[in-house]
């Protein structure tokens, strides 16, 4: 079984989401991609976050019609800090040595990786996917802490568009895929914005969640009391 792994907080789960899943799933033919909303990250002011089950609700309706799409809610149950490194361990525990675990995520988050706990640790645990972002460059990537040694012109031709993909070995690890995905504009905060400004979002939201959020209300208030809502 090849898992890729998408978490995050969903908040709200939009297009672009399941774009980066569906291209990286094909990219690297995974079996399924497992969606991981988060409880409390620990790099997020959750004050900024709806309330989890909605979170969780909305990723289920967005995903509901693609069978190789998932959801598992380790990370809500959880309570507490979420860190990756728990995610991964209690996966690997739960899932056995069969499943082949692909961490996806952005350039921008993964260019923070030195601060997350046990960074080192992470990254030889599982397959990193790391997946292009707009603003963010891969030759970025050169100066690291902790990024394997890498041809830093390799890295550009990611950036100029040259190359799609690139692997590179991990010492003491798996391996570390780098993907240059088709470039998708949209982010959660600027849909949040959009709610809160009564205008459309009708093109960035499967149908489904753009429903729930108006059944529920959500990001109607200022963010700092978004959290709160019922």
């Amino acid at each position: 079984m090849r898992l890729g792994l998408l978490g995050g907080s969903f908040n709200p789960i939009h297009n672009c989401h399941l774009s980066v899943a569906a291209q990286t799933r094909d990219a690297l033919n995974l079996d399924r991609i497992l969606f991981v909303p988060t409880g409390d990250p620990p790099h997020k002011d959750s004050g900024s976050l709806a309330p989890a089950r909605h979170r969780e609700a909305m990723v289920r309706l967005a995903i509901g019609a693609e069978p190789s799409f998932e959801l598992t809610d380790i990370e809500l149950r959880r309570g507490g800090k979420s860190y990756s490194i728990d995610t991964i361990r209690a996966l690997q525990t739960h899932l056995g040595p069969e499943a082949e675990l692909f961490f996806v995520i952005g350039l921008d988050a993964f260019l923070d990786l030195p601060s997350w706990k046990e960074a080192d640790r992470l990254l030889r645990a599982c397959h990193f996917v790391v997946v292009s972002r707009p603003g963010a460059s891969f030759e970025r990537l050169a100066t690291m802490p902790l990024f394997p040694p890498v041809d830093r012109e390799q890295l550009r031709t990611l950036d100029r568009g040259e190359a799609h993909r690139l692997t590179v070995p991990v010492p003491d690890g798996d391996r570390l895929t780098l993907l240059r995905l088709a470039p998708c504009l949209v982010s959660a905060s600027e849909i949040r914005q959009r709610i809160r400004a009564r205008r459309s979002v009708a093109d960035v939201l499967p149908p489904p969640v753009q429903s729930y959020i108006i059944q529920h209300g959500l990001y109607l208030e200022d963010a700092d009391h978004t959290g709160s809502q019922g």
